[in-house]
């Protein structure tokens, strides 16, 4: 029998993040409250990390960890620091203390002197084999109320429309040819190119890599009109389909 050692693994995951521009606690609570009641499914246990860079004072960690398990959230750590005091106190609550992608600088590495390069065999490189393709999951009629359909490594079509309450997710985009009323959840795994596509939107909640927008937050001009939603700049855009 073959012993496995245990590994530790990077991947990607989607995580919320909570933006906060002061430490008042009623304020937080009504927010996160309210995000909750709009998809209480979406949110159960959600891992949410809060962004500390406008804040002027370091909070009480203690408290807004508890404030936020209280709505059903998982507070896994703070990014957005400027000071070591701040990091100090996030890890003294025993919060992770995370930099994301954009804030990240990387050092230019110094230049290698060139040489002339030694005497060799000129090999023709050989094309890789294209990578296998997924077929799209298509599901044929209405997603009705209560339902989840899941596209695992690939796109979803569904051919009908999406009833409030029901949830289509998928790794990859996904094509709607109907009414959008439920939760559309693309990208599920990080994917940042995926997009979502449907010809009416009345969405309850839409999701491309972890970034998403409620429906109290949908641009009037659009609702009930065919679009595509994609991300720019970390936000979603919603475009109508001409």
């Amino acid at each position: 029998m073959v012993e496995r050692d245990n590994e530790l693994k990077g991947t990607t995951f989607t995580i919320s993040v909570l933006h906060l521009s002061d430490g008042n606690p009623a304020r937080i609570r009504q927010l996160l409250a309210a995000k909750v009641a709009l998809a209480p499914q979406f949110f159960n246990c959600a891992p949410l990390v809060i962004n500390v860079e406008q804040l002027a004072e370091i909070p009480d960690f203690e408290q807004l960890r508890e404030l936020v398990e209280s709505e059903d959230f998982v507070l896994v750590g703070i990014t957005g620091a400027r000071d070591e005091a701040m990091k100090t106190a996030a890890k003294a609550a025993g919060l992770a203390v995370m930099v994301s992608g954009k804030s990240r600088k990387v050092e230019p590495e110094p230049q290698p002197v060139p040489t002339p390069p030694p005497a060799k065999l000129e090999v023709a490189p050989v094309a890789p084999a294209p990578a296998p393709l997924v077929p799209s999951k298509v599901h044929i009629g209405p997603v009705r109320s209560g339902q989840q359909l899941y596209a695992a490594g690939t796109s979803l079509v569904v051919l009908g429309s999406v009833s409030p309450g029901a949830e289509v997710i998928a790794d990859d985009s996904i094509h709607i040819y109907g009414a959008l009323r439920g939760r559309a959840i693309a990208g599920a795994k990080g994917n940042t190119r995926a997009r979502i596509y449907c010809q009416q939107l009345q969405a309850e909640l839409l999701s491309i890599a972890g970034t998403f927008q409620l429906s109290d937050a949908l641009p009037a001009g659009l609702i009930q009109e065919p679009v595509h939603i994609r991300l720019d700049n970390e936000q979603l855009r919603i475009d109508r389909i001409k």
